[in-house]
């Protein structure tokens, strides 16, 4: 029988680049990645050295000797300013939002344990106290968290509920007559789990808990809520170890429980909502749910930084992979029987070039991101919209990044080979310690649905209102006419089509212009938005009950969310190619841009050809192109990751990168 699959066409004969034959200048490509805090960024890097030898103790030291280890590296490292710096200046701070953001990511060089307790305690903990108490918490705790005097835990995440934070089980009642607040652990389910900081070393909690006064139950809020006493746990508090995990053994994770526990009225964290003394709830925020969305609000910074950890961390296994591929040798590839370089192989090139561009692309985006959350955090800006999408594009950046980390971080693994197996080479920790990203401060899918909230409600008035349920039915009440409208699917389109010069997708025009890359990924977006809010109103028009409805469409609502994201990241990176002097450093930002782009599309084939955007011959051309770009990234690939300027001790690495020559 003959096959109706046409065979490819393409000549093995490798094309020319258009790019010639780019160089990298590393200290301004670093430069350029460090942006606007670099003096800060070399300050940690050079504070990783001076601790380079906790690598080593996370394999020879028992889990206690180690836990205790990072714990003093924390406290050690608090005393230099480098883990306050988002905090108030009057505090002990540095006063700087992006400053705190950058220190953490370069942070994310090193030992993973120590950037998670850094985490929990200036970032969640710290972040809480700061974000949801008022002036006489600040006097009470800053100042000692700040210097690492106070270390505390964010208690919210329990064994029953993680992602539905609104039905926690643990309670606090209000009681008159004491002006206290009593915490109850109501069912095993209440029980606060995961909670970093908290088996051995936190003093105080920052614990999240429904809130009821006068036998009337007004949602969750915040409390500071006393645990330990020195190294011994209060009356009313139990505390269980959660015992060995997959990595972070140097962050002690437990369970608490709650058994009437009393805290003064003024332990309520009360931003956004107060207690008066004869037992009178007050907040300006009427609606409940509009209260509970902003006060979560405050707290988005957790996920810029796990975002920012995990691309962090993504660098480092690129790094090493990219450099052990210069060194390494196998097979004989010419008449003089030398072996080739591993890096020379094309699908070598094929497995770490991607990666490597898209690493650079999620830098970027994540650099657009840390930029708007300092400028919301600092007052530059103010608005409720520009707020709510800096919510969106965090919980969305960080699914991509986390998802990144963890696929290159194995692929490169594998492209070590049996090295890359050995701990010393550092990727059993990479991987070990990275795992939990994609389901800290958040599961990567329910992140991208919220993600897709915003973009079917358009950030709607009412927007923190909606549950998934509201959100159906909001959208089933608009017009379809308003949601096609709102997907500009037909006007791109258009754009697709001035781009390649009319219907000819096969054509080869275009396939580097930037344009076409932005047309792609954005009529993929907004014709999955239009796609999903048709479906919500089919099945709402079809009486279908509004949770039914959004269960049959969740894949196609973290797909439309993931694309949105795609696209945000791909801007970023056009808008740093077009800000560059025309020279070499704009060229090699172009290279990998286009080799993020191209491959992008290609990864997604079967979509933009199902949808009339690919034919197959054009399809082919893509990954032809693509095979192009890597053979031009690879006479620089040794500087592209160099420019990530990861301090030599945190590779380690030793018996894959100190031997051999490029």
């Amino acid at each position: 029988m003959a096959s109706d699959v046409q065979e490819p066409t393409t000549t093995t004969e490798p094309e020319p680049s258009p790019y010639g034959a780019p160089s990298v200048d590393v200290p301004a490509l670093s430069a350029l990645l460090d942006g606007r805090y670099a003096e800060i960024r070399a300050t940690v890097r050079e504070g990783l050295v001076q601790y380079a030898a906790v690598l080593e103790d996370a394999e020879t030291m028992t889990r206690e000797e180690f836990r205790e280890r990072v714990k003093d590296v924390v406290v050690e490292l608090a005393a230099t300013g480098q883990t306050g710096m988002g905090f108030p200046e009057e505090y002990g701070g540095g006063g700087d939002i992006g400053a705190s953001i950058a220190a953490f990511e370069t942070l994310g060089y090193g030992d993973l344990s120590v950037l998670v307790k850094v985490g929990v305690q200036f970032g969640l903990f710290g972040g809480a106290i700061l974000q949801l108490g008022t002036k006489r918490h600040h006097d009470a705790y800053l100042a000692g968290l700040v210097k690492g005097e106070i270390l505390g835990c964010f208690a919210m995440t329990e064994t029953g509920h993680g992602s539905n934070v609104q039905a926690l089980g643990t309670t606090a009642t209000y009681d008159e007559a004491t002006q206290e607040f009593v915490i109850q652990t109501q069912s095993p389910a209440a029980t606060k789990d995961y909670i970093g900081n908290a088996a051995k070393h936190a003093q105080l909690a920052a614990v999240f808990a429904q809130l009821v006064v006068g036998g009337q139950s007004h949602g969750v809020h915040a409390l500071v809520v006393p645990v330990r006493d020195g190294d011994n746990v209060l009356p009313g508090v139990t505390i269980t170890d959660d015992g060995p995990k997959m990595g972070l053994n140097g962050v002690d994770n437990g369970r608490i429980r709650f058994d009437g526990v009393r805290v003064p009225r003024e332990a309520l964290l009360d931003r956004f909502a107060q207690v008066t003394e004869d037992g009178q709830y007050v907040s300006e925020i009427d609606n409940a749910n509009r209260r509970f969305f902003t006060m979560l609000g405050t707290l988005v910074q957790g996920r810029v930084c796990v975002g920012a950890a995990g691309i962090s961390a993504a660098k480092v296994a690129m790094t090493i992979a990219v450099e052990y591929g210069l060194r390494r040798r196998q097979f004989e590839a010419t008449e003089e029987d030398t072996e080739s370089l591993l890096l020379d192989y094309g699908m070598h090139q094929r497995r770490l070039f991607p990666l490597l561009a898209r690493t650079y692309a999620l830098h970027f985006g994540q650099q657009v991101l840390s930029s708007r959350l300092h400028d919301v955090f600092s007052g530059i800006t103010t608005d409720e919209v520009a707020r709510r999408q800096l919510e969106s594009r965090a919980a969305g950046t960080k699914a991509l990044a986390t998802w990144h980390a963890t696929r290159t971080i194995q692929e490169c693994r594998e492209a070590c080979g049996g090295a890359g197996y050995l701990s010393e080479n550092r990727f059993a920790a990479l991987k070990a310690d990275t795992d939990v990203f994609t389901t800290f401060e958040g599961d990567n899918h329910v992140l991208l649905q919220l993600v897709a909230k915003g973009l079917l409600t358009d950030y709607a008035s009412d927007f923190s209102d909606l549950d998934q349920f509201g959100m159906v039915r909001f959208v089933a009440n608009l017009a379809v006419e308003t949601v096609l409208e709102r997907s500009r699917a037909h006007k791109l389109l258009e754009q697709l089509r001035d781009v390649l010069g009319g219907d000819k997708w096969d054509q080869d025009a275009g396939l580097l212009d930037p344009n076409y890359h932005r047309a792609m990924f954005e009529f993929r977006e907004e014709h999955m938005i239009g796609g999903v809010a048709r479906r919500l109103k089919r099945g709402i028009d079809a009486g279908m009950n509004p949770g039914e409805v959004f269960s049959r469409v969740q894949d196609h609502v973290v797909a439309a969310a993931r694309a949105h994201v795609e696209r945000l990241v791909l801007d970023a990176f056009l808008d740093v190619v077009a800000e560059q002097p025309e020279g070499e450093l704009k060229t090699v930002l172009n290279l990998l841009c286009d080799l993020h782009a191209l491959s992008s599309i290609e990864a997604d084939r079967a979509w933009f050809m199902e949808h009339g955007r690919l034919t197959t011959q054009r399809s082919k051309m893509i990954s032809r192109e693509v095979n192009n770009l890597c053979r031009a990234v690879r006479p620089i690939a040794g500087d592209l990751v160099r420019a990530f300027g990861i301090p030599r001790e945190m590779l380690r690495a030793e018996s894959l990168l100190a031997w051999g020559e490029e």
